[in-house]
């Protein structure tokens, strides 16, 4: 129960009488303050704190002769403000300030407690008093057990204020000031990206988004699985397999297929202490089987092809490792592959880019190699087009999706070989007459893509337009396409802003699809112009929901339904609606898009989508494909910790970190290239 004013007032006027006279302590006499008065000691803790808030300074009230050190006083000269100075000028006047406020909270603690020994709070003094003068005297006996405690035991409360006084120094020495700098990504040019590094975080890297330890993490778990997937023959690396998912059927996957290699290839090329060697054995061996005879059934394929993929197996009879090859003879489609050549001279140009040494490319065999892939593309026939005629299923997508004729993945791989060529091949021995047909192909062939293959809003309105069964030179439909055969969704799909390279052209046919792979190959080799690559990574930041979705990227946009997949794919099961070829999402293809991005002066659109992937890639197994329209779920059929899934996000991760790495899979545009002057036909 609260005593009453009365009450209290007597039971401290006769505590006041007990008391014997008590002389000033040495603590006082001592003091380096002049002003302190036996009148000071009784102020009330309450009193004490507004007294030192208005001072902004602790007083000391308990100095004392001894040599011990006693209680140090927090104020602007304070060694720990010192300190703060010295470790930076933001923490100046912050340290300073937060010093006293903890000392001040800490003096206000220790008053509390002698309060509650004394069993007398402030809460039992009551607020309304009769005048000022019984309120001093009540403060003032209120105060007298406390002063009988600090006579009784003072050391105690030295060394409490000694340690307050530690706890504020320490505090403020650890606090020290963050430098924030910018994100390399947003509004930079490549000129001036430049990586920055959290100070005292070693092997810090800068990643694609996510928590920088989530992130080198998921780098290093992708490192370690890139290795384990070195195959060896005769003890050397020659290659990665395709996967190594320990729970399904191996079928082709335990082989090293040469599009697979490429990202793996590049990521070795790319880390700081380039891995050399299993790039060039890879290089090597695979030129090694280009030289097989190759026969599929009766018919003998072309000697410049190359090998889709190749396997090692282990002769019990000879007692030693043997290559196994496939041309094509084992693909699902009994289809040869036309890509594998274009990425073989590609890689050799990387290479040849990363070490600076010809020697290898100068190399006699591996200039016979080259110029049997190109004469295979440069031979002379029946088209009419600089375009090379395809069959389904020659390329990464090698199963019936409508892509024969003349697809933009194989002009845009094709494109890119013959610039790498360009600066690979010697002039010796038959070399000068193969670069005059390699330039006159680059020329007509840029200018077939860039004008027929285009498509943005103004060029697909023109096309709603175009009248058919024109005739003569001067026809605008030139292709003779049917507007009506132009498919709904594109008016939907096409933004005013961007445009794309569509996925076919040939006779009364244009394929509207996006294409990824073809898109991003035409950017890095400069096949579209400057003014395409920017549209075309604006459609991509336009249509982000339909084209990255949830798990990017998206190889053909959009899927084939209905009785168009019927007819198109043959009802094909793997094929089916936003699963696999048929709109699927593939991880792989991360590294293309960061290359593009990259160069077209946009490396925050990549980070967007590295950012996506490392939410889900890891945790899910490293599939080989996502299924639905976002890319939501795994593929039903993908095979779990896919290697090129893995590359590719190192290649896209190394780039981001190192954009100088983007020049060994990049080309500038070639001034020297000159658009053909457009001639009647002698024949006209």
């Amino acid at each position: 129960m609260a005593k009453t004013l009365k009450d209290l007032l007597t039971e401290t006027k006769k505590a006041e009488e007990a008391l014997p006279l008590t002389p000033v302590p040495a603590v006082i006499e001592n003091s380096a303050d002049k002003d302190v008065s036996p009148a000071k000691l009784s102020r009330s803790p309450i009193q004490e704190k507004k007294l030192e808030n208005s001072q902004l300074s602790v007083e000391s009230d308990s100095l004392s002769s001894d040599p011990q050190p006693q209680v140090a006083p927090v104020s602007e000269e304070s060694p720990e403000t010192k300190t703060a100075e010295k470790d930076s000028e933001y923490l100046k006047n912050e340290g300073a300030n937060s010093s006293v406020n903890s000392t001040d909270s800490l003096l206000f603690e220790s008053s509390n407690s002698c309060e509650k020994e004394s069993s007398i709070t402030s809460d039992s003094i009551p607020t309304e008093m009769a005048s000022a003068k019984k309120c001093t005297e009540s403060l003032e006996n209120v105060n007298a057990p406390r002063l009988n405690e600090m006579r009784e035991k003072p050391p105690e409360k030295k060394s409490a204020k000694f340690q307050c006084d530690d706890n504020v120094s320490d505090s403020v020495s650890v606090a020290k000031p963050g430098v924030l700098k910018p994100c390399p990504s947003v509004g930079a040019s490549l000129e001036n990206f430049e990586l920055w590094k959290v100070e005292g975080s070693p092997k810090m890297r800068s990643n694609g988004g996510g928590s920088t330890a989530e992130s080198t993490a998921m780098v290093e778990e992708a490192w370690e699985r890139l290795k384990k997937s070195y195959v060896y023959f005769k003890g050397k690396p020659v290659g990665t397999l395709a996967a190594m998912d320990p729970m399904a059927e191996d079928l082709n996957y335990n082989q090293v297929f040469v599009r697979d290699f490429v990202p793996s290839g590049l990521a070795c090329l790319m880390q700081k202490e380039p891995e050399l060697d299993i790039v060039k054995n890879f290089l090597l061996k695979t030129l090694h089987l280009q030289g097989w005879e190759k026969r599929i059934d009766n018919f003998t394929l072309g000697e410049g092809v190359m090998p889709a993929s190749f396997k090692i197996l282990f002769d019990q009879y000879r007692g030693k490792e043997t290559l196994v090859a496939d041309f094509g003879g084992s693909a699902i489609g009994r289809v040869a592959p036309v890509d594998s050549g274009f990425w073989w001279i590609i890689l050799l140009r990387s290479y040849n880019k990363c070490t600076r040494d010809h020697t290898l490319a100068e190399l006699p065999e591996v200039q016979k190699g080259m110029k049997l892939i190109l004469n295979l593309c440069l031979s002379d026939g029946f088209d009419t087009f600089p375009t090379l005629l395809c069959a389904d299923g020659c390329s990464m997508i090698d199963r019936r999706m409508g892509i024969y004729g003349y697809p933009i993945e194989i002009q845009s791989l094709f494109y890119f070989a013959l610039r790498c060529a360009r600066q690979l091949l010697k002039p010796e021995l038959g070399g000068k007459e193969l670069l005059k047909r390699i330039d006159k192909r680059i020329t007509a062939l840029s200018f077939h893509i860039q004008k027929y293959y285009w498509l943005d809003f103004a060029q697909l309105n023109n096309i709603y337009r175009y009248k058919t069964e024109e005739y003569s030179h001067t026809a605008v439909n030139k292709f003779n396409v049917i507007p009506e055969s132009i498919p709904d969704w594109v008016f939907d799909f096409m933004p005013l802003r961007g445009g794309y390279l569509i996925g076919n052209v040939s006779p009364a046919r244009m394929d509207f699809r996006w294409f990824l792979v073809g898109n991003c190959i035409a950017i890095l080799s400069s096949l579209a112009t400057p003014e395409q690559a920017t549209a075309i990574m604006d459609l991509i930041e336009e249509r982000w929901e339909d084209l990255i979705g949830e798990m990017p990227l998206k190889i053909v946009y959009p899927a084939l339904e209905g009785h168009e997949w019927r007819t198109v794919t043959g009802f094909d099961p793997k094929n089916t609606r936003w699963s696999y070829h048929n709109g699927g999402s593939w991880p792989t293809l991360l590294w293309l898009l960061t290359a593009a991005c990259i160069k077209t002066g946009r490396p925050q659109t990549a980070k967007r989508a590295i950012e996506q992937v490392e939410q889900r890639l890891s945790k899910d197994g490293w599939p080989e494909y996502y299924d639905g329209k976002a890319g939501r779920y795994i593929g039903k059929q993908a095979r779990k910790y896919q290697t090129w899934s893995i590359s590719g996000y190192l290649v896209a991760k190394l780039m981001i970190e190192n954009p100088a790495n983007l020049s060994l899979i990049s080309l500038e545009e070639d001034k020297k290239i000159a658009k053909p002057r457009l001639t009647r036909s002698a024949s006209f």
